[in-house]
Formats: C-alpha cells, sequence, structure tokens
C-alpha cells in the first residue's frame, strides 16, 4: 500500500484521469473529492462490499427454479 501525506486542499493523481482532493480535515474524519471519468465506478469501500455480495446472490443459481424450469421444457410438462 503506498502512503502518502496531503492536507486539506491538496490532491494526488491515479492514472492520467482520476483527481483525489482533500477537501476538509476535522479530528478522524477527512473528506475528499474524487474527480473521475463516469466511466470510472467510484464507490465507498463498505458499498461496493454489499453491490459484490448482491451481484452474487443475484448470480447464484436457484435450484427450485431450475427444477421448475426442467419440468416446464420436458414432453408433456406444463406451461403455466
Amino acid at each position: 500500500m503506498l502512503v502518502l501525506t496531503r492536507r486539506s486542499g491538496e490532491s494526488l493523481m491515479i492514472g492520467d484521469d482520476v483527481v483525489v482532493t482533500v477537501l476538509d480535515v476535522r479530528g478522524d474524519v477527512v473528506r475528499i473529492g474524487i474527480r473521475a471519468p463516469r466511466s470510472v465506478p467510484v464507490h465507498r469501500e463498505e458499498i461496493f462490499r454489499e453491490l459484490q455480495a448482491a451481484n452474487r446472490e443475484a448470480a447464484s443459481t436457484n435450484e427450485s427454479a431450475l427444477d421448475e424450469l426442467r419440468r416446464m421444457l420436458q414432453p408433456g410438462g406444463s406451461e403455466t
């Protein structure tokens, strides 16, 4: 991990297109601004982890739904 020291109003660059600026420091709270192209997703880590978990859950196989689909696709299976 790269560790940098920045003061309020100072920035750092990530690649050519992303600028992270320290806006304010009060105690243990740091406000930052991020300027990035719309094509670059920017999330707080806890939100990113929740999105990952939701995506994994949505992509997981639902066995009962697959069983129902198999039943419907069998010759003479119900179409309702």
